[in-house]
Order: structure tokens, then C-alpha cells, then sequence
């Protein structure tokens, strides 16, 4: 794996705040007050390092984050604090309130292809409008550079004049990480990209990807719930807990011995084929809502290691065992949740 950075994620934070409605504000009047803001914090003070030619994934429970900060990665929205770069450059930028992207070195492959693919546009003209509107393929040459890309997909030409509909969900994936692939990204964010397809078709698109890594030498940021799926497909890990990696570190470090009390419980959470009678223990309690999180490390509340110290003080994700971080009093060198 080369060592050139190509992406880095430096305090990056996103808050989305939502103006009281009607109904709101007219029940504060009525109580005696004024409705007010609401503000979410998404995503906080995440700390990353992406290489070429590495995939790290993103693990985490519905709501932690992820998929917020693979949309900031791949520039559909902006950060609201810290720094994130790509190749040394902002992804996109903000003007006048609207969003806009920077490079077309940076693609997304989203969860629901159905859903991201224009329902009217024959596939063949939406993988080629990328390359065309951006000068990346001259136009006599186009039809033929959307057949090589079915085809690194493993699509026959003769799909390019189909409609979304007349596909299955797998072949409209394949065709999502085609319309990709065409505009010759340095990086991929796949947000949740097999969740949508059953079991046997997650296989084939999971085995696509290696194929197309190993023959591109792609670098990807790979955004999935799913524990397996990220073991399979990735170089190292950052599980989330309610907007902060929590945990960082290669692939063996984190699957042979988790560190964080959120990752070790979300292992012990996954029902296992041949326990025999092992007990299922999922996660006990519901995560905080992010409007109003907890003070102090934000999984205390659901920690059975939690100790006073766990509700006033934020740990920070450092080394515990050479460049596996775990972001726990446990592992910070002090005296632990106890203290």
C-alpha cells in the first residue's frame, strides 16, 4: 500500500439546525416561551486518515453518523467545523447557501441504486453524462467508453439502452458503480451499497468490488452497519458511536481484540451460526438522541465500565496498542471509567 495521503479529516464536525414549525412555536407561545432552535450534531470533531490505495470502513448503529460523513467526503454537503481535504484541497465548497463540489476525483455509490438512478434515462446515457459534460471523453469516443465500463462491471454492452426498471437491484448496483467508475475517481464513498440486496447478491457486488480494487487499485471509504461485510472488504476500521470515531485501527487489530466498550459490545451483539446455547446480548439501551447528547464520553450511559469520570470528561481517541486508538478512559493511561 502506497504511502501517499490522500485524504485527511482533521476536527471535521456537521451541526444541521432546524427552525421551530407552527405547531412549535405556537405551543411555546402558549407555555410562556419562545420556541427555539433545534440543532443536530451529526457528526463531531472526527480525526481521519485515508491512503491510496486503502479501504477503510465505517461501522456503526443507524443514526451514529457514517453516512453524514461519507456525504461530506464526497461533497454533497460541507463541514460546518474543521478541516477536510482531499489531495491537499477542499472537496466542494459553500457559496450563497448552495453546495459546490470542487473535484470529480471523489464519486458516491449510495445504499438504494433505485433510488439514485434517473427512472427515465436509459443507463447507458447516465453512466456517459459525467465524462461528457466534464470533457473526460471526447464525444465520438463515448459510446464505446460506456461499453468498456458495463463491462468492467460485468454488463454486456447491450444493457447501456435499458431502463432502472428492467434491472434487478443487483444489476442496478453494478450499474451505480459504473456511472462511478466512469468519471475515473481517485476515491469512492460506498454508503451502505449491499444493505438494499439480499444475501447472494451482496456476495456478488462485495466480490466486484475486490475484482475492481485489485485491477484499479481503487481507494475507497466503505460505510456499512454490517460487521462482516467490513472485515471482508476493508484494510482498516473507525467504528462510530453518536458522531465520534470511538475506535480506530487495521482490520486484525479490531476484530481480534476490540478495545472500546462500544465495539466489544457490538461483536457480542452479532448472533453467531454453531454457539450452541451462547447467549444473544445486544447492546442494552437506546442511543442518545444527538440533539442533546451526554456530557462527557457519550456512551457512559449505556457502558457497563462507566464510572464518574466517563460523565464529565470526553475521552480522546489515542493509541492504546501501537496504531490500534481506542477513544476510552480505559485505554487512555489514566485510571480508567472508575477514577
Amino acid at each position: 500500500m502506497s504511502a501517499e495521503m490522500l485524504l485527511e479529516l482533521s476536527g471535521v464536525s456537521k451541526r444541521f439546525t432546524r427552525r421551530p414549525g407552527l405547531a412549535e412555536r405556537i405551543a411555546g407561545r402558549l407555555g410562556g416561551g419562545t420556541a427555539q432552535n433545534v440543532t443536530v450534531r451529526a457528526v463531531n470533531a472526527v480525526d481521519l486518515t485515508v491512503r491510496r490505495g486503502e479501504v477503510v470502513g465505517i461501522v456503526g448503529e443507524s443514526g451514529c453518523g457514517k453516512s453524514t460523513l461519507g456525504r461530506m467526503v464526497s461533497g454533497i454537503t460541507v463541514p460546518s467545523d474543521g478541516h477536510l481535504a482531499f489531495d491537499g484541497a477542499p472537496v466542494a465548497t459553500e457559496r450563497r447557501g448552495h453546495v459546490v463540489k470542487t473535484t470529480t476525483r471523489v464519486q458516491m455509490i449510495h445504499q438504494d441504486p433505485f433510488a439514485s438512478l434517473n427512472p427515465r434515462r436509459k443507463v447507458g446515457d447516465t453512466i456517459a453524462e459525467g465524462p461528457r459534460v466534464h470533457g473526460l471523453v471526447a464525444r465520438r469516443d463515448v459510446d464505446a467508453y460506456v461499453r468498456e465500463i458495463l463491462h468492467k462491471v460485468g454488463l454486456g454492452a447491450d444493457y447501456a439502452d435499458r431502463l432502472p426498471h428492467q434491472f434487478s437491484g443487483g444489476q442496478r448496483q453494478r450499474v451505480a458503480i459504473a456511472r462511478a467508475l466512469a468519471m475515473r475517481p481517485d476515491l469512492l464513498v460506498l454508503d451502505e451499497p449491499v444493505a438494499s440486496l439480499d444475501v447472494s447478491i451482496q456476495a456478488q457486488v462485495l466480490n466486484l468490488f475486490q475484482d475492481l480494487r485489485a485491477s484499479l487499485g481503487l481507494t475507497a471509504l466503505f460505510v456499512s452497519h454490517d460487521l462482516g461485510v467490513v472485515r471482508h472488504v476493508s484494510d482498516r476500521v473507525a467504528i462510530m458511536y453518536l458522531g465520534r470515531i470511538v475506535e480506530l485501527g487495521s482490520v486484525e487489530a479490531i476484530y481480534r481484540q476490540p478495545l472500546h466498550p462500544y465495539t466489544q459490545a457490538l461483536f457480542e451483539s452479532v448472533p453467531r451460526i454453531g454457539a450452541g446455547r451462547a447467549r444473544f446480548r445486544p447492546i442494552q439501551g437506546e442511543i442518545p438522541s444527538p440533539i442533546d447528547p451526554p456530557a462527557g464520553c457519550t456512551f457512559h450511559p449505556r457502558c457497563p465500565h462507566a464510572g464518574p469520570r466517563c460523565r464529565v470528561e470526553v475521552p480522546k481517541l489515542k493509541a492504546a496498542a501501537g496504531a490500534h486508538e481506542a477513544a476510552c478512559h480505559l485505554h487512555d493511561g489514566g485510571t480508567g471509567g472508575t477514577a
